[in-house]
């Protein structure tokens, strides 16, 4: 009995050791998530707490959001062309490295096929480029944490809608829905579509050249530099917080790309204490 117990116990110790080496030098490989991923989540995200971000720890409100700008607008900004290659590794299929997943229709296609023809996918703007008229500019344009692999009919579907709940399917949908003025994305991305359009709003605060991005509560906001609903998407956040998907593209983007992170993916429930 006193063997096992000493191997039972050497074994949780090495398991423990190798853990924290992993969050002490996070890996630069883009390597598909996996289980063991999903269960040091936490634990990678707090391992950010005490450094990155040190200075935005304890605030709530508007002297938190101020904070997680000055933190995330320390940024490595891509070109537009360089986004292609980007994607097809953040957003790799863990189950077929040769292609990507299509944010609003879940399907896995081959990362050759990007472009701008049928049977393509193409880089969607989450936060749609026209509401604050940044195109695809170096800056908001181009801003990985907000760009995302989708087939080009899917996305000419979504334009630049808002979002919010209801409307009907359409070919390819994946469970994704529209009507005449917003788009609801399928179950599974409706946290990380909520996340991207919060990391936006923290991130872009008109003091670079750019538009002051901020959430309403509206569906028709056009061109403005405004997107909703504000309401549906703190719902989306809480009933779907990030999974090891989106928390190894968080990844990924910090350590091979941008070397920003997204504060929503690590600590969802920061959304509350700002909105």
């Amino acid at each position: 009995m006193l063997a096992i117990r000493i191997r039972r116990r050497k074994t949780a110790v090495l398991a423990t050791a190798a853990a924290l080496a992993g969050l002490a030098a996070p890996s630069l490989a883009a390597t598909p998530a996996t289980a063991s991923a999903t269960a040091t989540a936490t634990a990678t995200a707090t391992a950010y707490d005490s450094t990155y971000y040190e200075d935005a720890i304890g605030k709530t409100g508007a002297s938190l959001k101020s904070s997680l700008h000055t933190i995330i607008s320390d940024q490595t900004k891509l070109s537009y062309s360089a986004v292609w290659d980007a994607l097809k590794v953040t957003d790799q299929d863990p189950a077929d490295s040769g292609n990507v997943i299509l944010l609003y229709s879940g399907i896995s296609r081959s990362k050759s096929l990007n472009g701008g023809d049928t049977g393509d996918w193409n880089r969607e703007h989450v936060w749609a480029k026209s509401h604050g008229d940044f195109g695809t500019s170096t800056g908001p344009g181009t801003d990985l944490h907000h760009l995302r692999p989708e087939d080009v009919r899917v996305n000419g579907v979504r334009g630049n809608k808002d979002f919010d709940n209801g409307g009907s399917g359409f070919t390819d949908n994946g469970g994704s829905l529209t009507d005449s003025d917003s788009f609801e994305p399928r179950d599974a991305v409706k946290g990380d579509v909520a996340r991207m359009i919060f990391y936006m709003a923290v991130r872009y605060e008109g003091g670079d050249g750019w538009a002051d991005l901020e959430v309403n509560g509206s569906v028709d906001n056009g061109s403005s530099p405004y997107l909703g609903k504000l309401a549906v998407l703190k719902e989306w956040n809480d009933e779907d917080p990030p999974d090891a998907f989106e928390e190894r593209r968080n990844q990924v983007i910090h350590d091979s790309y941008q070397h920003n992170r997204n504060p929503f993916v690590d600590h969802p429930e920061w959304v509350e204490a700002i909105w």
